[in-house]
């Protein structure tokens, strides 16, 4: 397959940052994070970095030996470390730990696929996942990263932002990912959606990233001036969803987002 990437300028990514090998071993991982096998060879990897392959392997060797990537054959993937680390994060997060504490405990949530998410950019990454019985499992896992226009979630906190922003991010031309026929295509749908999100105080997706599947969420009011942008969203099967659940659903959310956010802020 062509790698259809370009190659960076020829002083290499990281020749201005102050500490080079950092930002360099930063963006292998990304690389292979983003690699649609998981799989980068030595070759695609200085490409990637825009820096000799005698650099590149040197580095592949420093990663390899802190186990943050695996050698198979010819290629790189990424290495188990990284699991360690980021659990250890998730598990240092209050948020994450009330979170599975209430749903374990909530009257609908505790039956259904309830997840928590961060915003990051025009994504969303999952931080942790409550999988009542049964569970939805056609839908994201933790850390997972899913376009804001495609979830319930990324609506429910793109909302919460200022509209220059929105258009900073989303020009009302600009196309969309499209996973399913009733997926967002435009800008412009999505702020249509943001507008009535705002009204609601809540965001619905009905099967735009998963054919079946509906998903309502709410964003968690910051803790703090730079708290993470945090939001909830819980996931049904559409053919048993009502709208008598979609309102206990929201109304548990909004209780579980009072519980993680400032009561204050």
């Amino acid at each position: 397959m062509v790698d259809s990437r370009a190659p960076r300028p020829n002083d290499g990514l990281g020749s201005t940052s102050p500490a080079p090998a950092v930002t360099r071993a930063a963006a292998v991982l990304e690389a292979l994070a983003g690699s649609a096998t998981g799989r980068l060879t030595l070759s695609d990897l200085a490409r990637e970095l825009g820096i000799p392959k005698s650099s590149t392997s040197n580095l592949l060797l420093a990663l390899e030996e802190a186990r943050l990537i695996s050698r198979q054959g010819a290629e790189y993937t990424l290495g188990r470390k990284l699991v360690e680390l980021g659990a250890a994060y998730l598990s240092r997060l209050d948020e994450v730990q009330e979170f599975y504490r209430f749903c374990e405990q909530a009257p609908t949530l505790s039956g259904e696929t309830v997840r928590i998410a961060m915003l990051d950019g025009t994504n969303v990454i999952y931080l942790a996942r409550y999988e009542g019985h049964p569970a939805v499992r056609l839908t994201s896992n933790i850390g997972d990263k899913m376009p804001v226009s495609l979830c319930a979630v990324g609506k429910a906190l793109v909302a919460r932002l200022h509209d220059h922003d929105i258009d900073a991010m989303f020009a009302d031309d600009a196309e969309l990912p499209v996973l399913t026929p009733k997926s967002l295509r435009t800008g412009s749908e999505l702020k249509a959606q943001i507008r009535e999100i705002r009204e609601k105080g809540y965001a619905f997706e009905d099967e735009e990233s998963t054919t079946g599947v509906v998903c309502l969420a709410v964003s968690v009011p910051t803790r703090g001036a730079h708290g993470p942008s945090l939001g909830l969203s819980v996931t049904a099967l559409k053919a048993t969803y009502s709208d008598e659940q979609g309102a206990q659903m929201v109304k548990e959310l909004n209780e579980l987002a009072r519980s993680l956010g400032n009561p204050m802020g």
